[in-house]
């Protein structure tokens, strides 16, 4: 109980700062859509987990470009 409690502190921790437009919550992290610099938003998304030492990981593949987005798992 007390892993699961640790792991949505993280995403909202991840949410808070990185304060994406428009997400959606997944059983296994967040799916982050619509954004203009993807590349620069993955860079800035990796930080965030580093600085806070947060449990999650960034995952992006060719099927996720297409909608200019990305996904934030929980490790």
């Amino acid at each position: 109980m007390q892993n699961t409690t640790n792991t949505t502190s993280d995403l909202q921790q991840f949410i808070l700062k990185f304060e994406p437009s428009k997400f959606k919550l997944m059983s296994y992290g967040i799916e982050i859509r619509g954004l203009y610099d993807l590349h620069g938003s993955m860079l800035r998304a990796r930080d965030i987990i580093e600085n806070l030492g947060l449990n999650l990981k960034v995952n992006h593949n060719a099927e996720m470009l297409s909608y200019r987005g990305f996904e934030v798992n929980i490790v």
